[in-house]
């Protein structure tokens, strides 16, 4: 009967512990946030969707390369 109190008793200490450490901890920093999408853009010649930021601009409109930029006879607006 004294093995099983301290086998019970050892039992709940390790219940306890294992309790202790699953609860989110509110020291730990906050998950970072996702980065925002970016705008999507068509290109003026083949019309494929591209994010803004891979864009080739022309004074025409956005391409998706500079070769189809050329190939509509525009020109870089710089």
């Amino acid at each position: 009967m004294k093995y099983l109190f301290i086998l019970l008793v050892v039992l709940v200490i390790i219940w306890a512990i294992k309790r202790g450490r699953a609860k989110p901890s509110s020291d730990r920093p906050a998950a970072p946030e996702a980065a925002k999408p970016s705008e999507m853009v068509t290109c003026a010649h083949c019309g494929i969707h591209l994010p803004h930021d891979e864009a080739v601009t022309g004074e025409k409109g956005v391409y998706c390369s500079t070769e189809h930029r050329t190939a509509a006879q525009d020109r870089n607006p710089n």
